[in-house]
């Protein structure tokens, strides 16, 4: 089993909905396959915080699903079927954003709950890196 952080842009507000449940799925969108492509599975846990601040969240991966070579025909599909669960309100800017993406990652989630606020040292990582995969969560923390 392997830990995650999830870093989100604060200003999109989707931490307090995914406490509430509203946001049951996580989604990563990306021109080639990025950090998450490939390592989340089942079991996982997932820390989530926002940009600049401390991590607050933590929930399990009940289940992740990998689709690459999109297009945006499929990008509708995914935003159809799971677009509420994601969070999104605003498909038609989302599609405009999303249009030159060919991977995406969905990770369901389950027993979300709030944790401790801690700090995670991110050296190493990479300045904009929004995705971050270690064996242990304690090796970042601060």
């Amino acid at each position: 089993m392997m830990d995650h952080v999830a870093i989100m842009k604060k200003s999109w507000n989707l931490l307090p909905k995914i406490l509430s449940g509203e946001k049951t799925i996580e989604s990563r969108w990306y021109k080639t396959k990025g950090e998450a492509w490939g390592k989340v599975k089942k079991g996982d846990m997932v820390y989530f915080k926002n940009s600049g601040e401390p991590v607050g969240l933590k929930a399990e991966v009940a289940k992740a699903l990998q689709f690459e070579n999109l297009k945006l025909a499929m990008i509708r599909e995914i935003m159809k079927k799971y677009g509420k669960e994601i969070g999104l309100s605003d498909f038609h800017g989302f599609y405009q954003w999303a249009k030159d993406k060919k991977y995406c990652v969905l990770i369901f989630l389950k027993d979300v709950r709030e944790v401790e606020a801690f700090s995670i040292n991110k050296a190493g990582f990479g300045l904009v890196r929004a995705w971050l995969t270690v064996k242990n969560i304690k090796t970042i923390k601060i």
